[in-house]
């Protein structure tokens, strides 16, 4: 993955607000409530998981599904499938 990019995700991610979290899951119809939306921000702004390795992302998949649902942290993964296949990107996280 090209170096820019992976900085562009991180940064992203590591300075989500809620309201553009709020803003992503209603715009791709996933259920996170005002409160869980806090706490999963809160827990991306302090983490130092790497969301570009599959391993990490398990472990941030499974924080998710201890902070909403486990049906939420399962869209979620569909989710992010979807995006990385429909964008020709989803070989850069099969690593």
């Amino acid at each position: 993955m090209q170096p820019f990019v992976k900085q562009m995700i991180e940064k992203k991610l590591r300075n989500i607000t809620k309201t553009e979290l709020l803003s992503y899951a209603k715009q791709y119809q996933v259920n996170v409530t005002d409160t869980q939306a806090e706490k999963i921000v809160a827990f991306l702004h302090k983490t130092d998981l790497n969301p570009l390795e599959k391993s990490d992302r398990v472990v941030l998949l499974k924080k998710l599904a201890q902070i909403t649902d486990l049906e939420t942290a399962q869209q979620a993964q569909q989710l992010f499938n979807q995006i990385t296949k429909q964008y020709g990107v989803d070989s850069w996280f099969n690593q």
